[in-house]
């Protein structure tokens, strides 16, 4: 009976990055800058990112607008995931989690690694991508980089510090909470 608790509460887990703003930046702006991946466009007007996201897929523009976060098959909208948001986003999408790159991401928005086949819409396809994606979860900062971010939990400042630090304090092993 004990592990079968254990593994509903397993399954439920949030990615780290849709609890930490900073992980969520830093995942973001990595997927962003590099040139194999290339998040975009910022600006959902921004016409010149999908004329190069069209050259990049050697297709028009047109078709290229075709292919966005909203239908990857590595975009997680399912009611667990759900959950884990913040909130809603503007009236011109919704906000989903990224397994290919483990971010927040918009649904209006593409990159090059996208994939048909999504998005991912229940909850059993979205425990699937979390248990293939295990060994990547906590990947983003460094123990240096955790310790620096500890250290100034003596003074947060500003509100992710004060949510990183909050989260210490509810945290009794690495990645496992308490309440």
């Amino acid at each position: 009976m004990l592990k079968v608790i254990i593994k509903k509460v397993k399954q439920l887990l949030c990615p780290p990055a849709t609890q930490d703003l900073e992980l969520n930046t830093k995942n973001r702006n990595a997927a962003i800058e590099a040139e194999h991946i290339q998040y975009g466009p910022l600006n959902l007007a921004d016409e010149e990112w999908w004329k190069r996201a069209s050259e990049h897929w050697n297709t028009t523009p047109e078709v290229a607008k075709e292919s966005k976060c909203s239908n990857c098959v590595a975009f997680d909208i399912s009611p667990r995931m759900k959950e884990c948001m913040p909130g809603s986003v503007q009236e011109d999408g919704e906000l989903g989690y990224c397994w290919m790159h483990h971010f927040k991401c918009h649904s209006a928005r593409s990159c090059y690694t996208w994939a048909a086949g999504g998005p991912i819409s229940e909850d059993e396809k979205s425990i699937e991508w979390q248990d293939k994606n295990k060994g990547q979860l906590q990947e983003g900062w460094s123990e240096k980089e955790r310790q620096t971010r500890k250290d100034k939990c003596a003074n947060p400042k500003g509100f992710t510090m004060k949510q990183f630090c909050k989260n210490q304090k509810t945290r009794s092993k690495k990645g496992e909470k308490k309440n």
